[in-house]
């Protein structure tokens, strides 16, 4: 059974950075697409950003220039580098496979403060 653990978030002020980490245990997810999704107080999780098994990367138009996800196969860990963060990235940011959709983590909360 494959267990995602997120990592990296906390406080930051508008206009920072933040660098967010996801580890899979239980399976290797060199093949698979992976992808950020995040939760914001009140709404639907939202897809972020996606990385195929090949490393080809796509973007909600909300981040596009400002994140970029990537892979370390051999960690079993996915990356989200956020930079000039807004208030509104504020959310609970989660990580999965958007194929087979496996138990969700517990998230890493993000606050972007204005």
């Amino acid at each position: 059974q494959v267990q995602l653990v997120e990592s990296g978030g906390g406080l930051v002020q508008a206009g920072g950075f933040m660098r967010l980490s996801c580890a899979a245990s239980g399976s290797s997810f060199g093949g698979y697409a992976m992808a950020w999704y995040r939760q914001a107080p009140g709404k639907q999780r939202e897809f972020v950003a996606g990385i195929t098994g090949g490393g080809v990367t796509n973007y909600v138009d909300s981040v596009k220039g400002r994140f970029t996800i990537s892979r370390d196969n051999a960690k079993n860990t996915i990356y989200l580098q956020m930079n000039s963060l807004k208030p509104e990235d504020t959310a609970v940011y989660y990580c999965n496979n958007p194929s087979i959709g496996w138990a969700w983590g517990q998230g890493t909360q993000v606050t972007v403060s204005s």
